[in-house]
């Protein structure tokens, strides 16, 4: 037998290797004209008058080819990159983290910015390294970074670091005022507050509970009583039973997950929403109206967030001052469901 199948598979094998990526050399050449020319073209260069024809052979040639520049070369002719690097803090991915960053990247996408995520307190680079290698221009976090931190986010080729100064906390109190007048406009004197047990959650947390206890103070009545729960059962109950031997008639959740372990432990210990405890969560995640009861909670339009967030980006980019990112009141609002 013989062994001439090598050269075959040889050949195989080199069919099925991917081919190389296209240069604008390669285009410059099957268009006919000279690298700079395609460069001219392909960046939109103003002020060049370049023959239509010319123009419509490059453009051609380019798609033929399924040329893309490299995004390096793209920073160079537009002065800086098209990535967004959003880092996300070391906290649950629930739905409403989601949909933000859903909302946000399709903000900036219609700016020409493309949104790469980063996540704190995972064991990979730190975010200034990850800023470099990406090449970002703007890199974005959910509350002001540290001046350090912020300073090497600069050092590493940002162009805009943002938010510079903390401007959503009047969204977080909105959240929980929002909670507690609802609770105490259903007849509600002495509320509770469930706090989340993550850590990464905490300031968060402390904002909305700043806004019930500035309701509770306006109200005239008692500040919240404030239980730790996770999102398990043995935690949710001792929960309730603090706010059954407080009197606690309306519970203000920090979130609709919290809300929901809430609802949970009242149910391993025999109690229902609303007869013992009226329950109100915040974020309006899908699953809230599939509670039983359904989940009363405040929505925000996050269209909007993600919207004004792309808006402060651009206006800092263009060396503007970026206009505060806080929710209108309308914005944020109660969705009355069964559980209060």
């Amino acid at each position: 037998m013989g062994t001439s199948t090598g050269p075959a598979f040889r050949d195989e094998r080199a069919m099925s290797r991917p081919a190389k990526r296209s240069t604008s050399q390669d285009v410059a050449r099957a268009a006919g004209v000279s690298r700079t020319t395609v460069s001219f073209v392909l960046n939109d260069k103003p002020g060049l008058s370049i023959p239509e024809e010319t123009r419509s052979r490059i453009l051609d040639a380019a798609q033929r080819l399924d040329y893309r520049p490299l995004a390096s070369a793209r920073a160079l002719a537009a002065g800086r990159s098209d990535v967004a690097l959003l880092s996300i803090p070391d906290m649950p991915i629930g739905p409403a983290i989601s949909r933000f960053v859903e909302e946000l990247a399709t903000a900036l996408a219609q700016h020409g910015l493309t949104l790469v995520t980063h996540l704190e307190g995972a064991h990979g680079k730190a975010l200034q390294d990850v800023c470099a290698t990406v090449g970002a221009s703007v890199v974005i976090g959910f509350v002001p970074f540290d001046p350090d931190t912020a300073q090497a986010l600069y050092r590493a080729g940002a162009d805009t670091v943002l938010p510079s100064e903390p401007d959503d906390s009047r969204d977080m109190r909105l959240a929980g005022r929002l909670q507690a007048e609802h609770l105490i406009g259903r007849g509600h004197r002495r509320i509770g507050y469930a706090f989340p047990g993550h850590s990464g959650l905490h300031q968060m947390a402390e904002e909305r509970l700043r806004g019930a206890i500035d309701a509770c103070h306006d109200a005239g009545i008692d500040p919240p009583v404030v239980v730790t729960t996770d999102l398990e059962i043995a935690g949710a109950v001792q929960a309730v039973t603090r706010w059954e031997a407080e009197s606690v008639t309306g519970i203000c959740a920090f979130n609709d997950e919290t809300a929901i372990a809430v609802l949970a432990g009242m149910h391993e210990r025999g109690l229902s929403a609303p007869a013992d405890f009226a329950v109100i969560g915040a974020d309006d995640i899908p699953t809230a109206r599939l509670t039983i009861p359904a989940l009363t909670t405040v929505s925000f339009n996050l269209h909007e967030v993600g919207r004004r967030r792309a808006e402060a980006v651009m206006a800092s980019l263009s060396g503007r001052q970026p206009a505060a990112t806080s929710m209108p009141d309308d914005q944020v609002q109660v969705v009355q469901r069964s559980s209060t």
